[in-house]
């Protein structure tokens, strides 16, 4: 592409790059620039525009685009994915539900390399997406681009993004009571949160804080997934609720996670489904670890204790109001 002044003589079908007013209206960038266009210009004393001509393997930016596009998300049914029409060298790919978005970072690294007038922005890894959500955007930065570095770009994302839809139809909410604990406080949170990925929520059932009752209740509570949200903090991998899912036939594959608000999250499984065991902070409708794990878990992905350990980096999330203990605790009150 050539980018530049250029006589008018010459900008037949040369694309307009910045807007130019005139007496009877504007002409806006982005404009083809057609005889009547250039007819206008020259009435008005103009010998020459700053346009973009394009060479005979460029693409426009509408055009790369859009093509761009289709090979990130070749099957957008498939992907869970919706792509918008392209617009002054741009399309969105936007969730068509909610899910969580899985992205093959190291082929959109190599496309975002192929030309820098080429790129893709994406939410991410694992975001937790609602229906109409934006999870990317293809922008074309110049008015085209060249065809052969489109091809390279196409070839780097191909099918390099989809969004993983739940695969759970619901999750049971076990609550532990102690002498003057919380409770069922944090409940609507906790059905907010699977109203969200589309499961519905049983119960909850609300059990004293002992290891055999909410064993009990675990072996007899129904749910593609059990949730356990204990009155008292869960403080050591043997702790009540740890053990009473190991009591009830389960297992624990890992106690606490590098992420803060969260870190006494707790997952496992029984009876063929998963089970979490929500930190305290769980209550509170603000971002924590275990709405992490909970987005993975119910669209089916797996979580090792290898993931939950890479969610250190960039774990340190926002404070939250509700936080008994804050991290740099509370200012002294002043002296009287």
């Amino acid at each position: 592409m050539r980018f530049g002044p250029v006589g008018l003589e010459e900008a037949e079908g040369a694309i307009l790059a910045h807007s130019v007013r005139l007496a009877d209206g504007k002409l806006k960038k982005g404009l083809r620039l057609d005889r009547a266009a250039l007819d206008r210009l020259a009435g008005e004393g103009h010998a020459q525009v700053i346009a973009a001509r394009l060479d005979p393997d460029d693409l426009h930016e509408d055009a790369a685009a859009a093509r761009i596009a289709a090979a990130l998300v070749p099957d957008p049914a498939v992907a869970g994915l919706r792509l918008t029409k392209p617009f002054t060298g741009r399309v969105n790919l936007v969730a068509e539900g909610p899910g969580v978005v899985v992205l093959d970072a190291p082929r959109l690294h190599a496309l975002n390399l192929v030309d820098p007038m080429i790129t893709l922005a994406t939410v991410p890894p694992f975001q937790q997406m609602r229906a109409g959500g934006m999870v990317g955007t293809v922008k074309i930065i110049s008015y085209a681009v060249s065809g052969a570095d489109v091809a390279r770009a196409c070839a780097a994302g191909q099918a390099a993004i989809r969004l993983a839809r739940p695969v759970l139809r619901d999750a049971a909410l076990i609550v532990t009571e102690i002498p003057g604990g919380a409770g069922e406080k944090g409940v609507p949170a906790i059905a907010g949160r699977l109203e969200a990925l589309g499961l519905a929520m049983l119960g909850p059932v609300t059990v004293p804080h002992e290891e055999a009752t909410l064993a009990a209740a675990i072996a007899a509570t129904p749910g593609d997934l059990v949730l356990i949200l204990t009155g008292s903090a869960t403080s050591d991998p043997a702790d009540v609720a740890p053990e009473a899912v190991r009591r009830a036939g389960g297992r624990v594959d890992r106690f606490g996670m590098p992420v803060d608000p969260g870190n006494l999250l707790f997952l496992g499984a029984q009876g063929g489904r998963p089970v979490i065991g929500l930190p305290g902070c769980a209550r509170s409708p603000a971002l924590n670890g275990a709405d992490w794990v909970l987005a993975r878990v119910a669209c089916g992905l797996e979580v090792s204790a290898g993931d939950i350990a890479a969610m250190g980096v960039g774990g340190l999330l926002k404070e939250i109001p509700t936080r008994p203990q804050p991290r740099a605790g509370r200012k002294p009150p002043p002296d009287r």
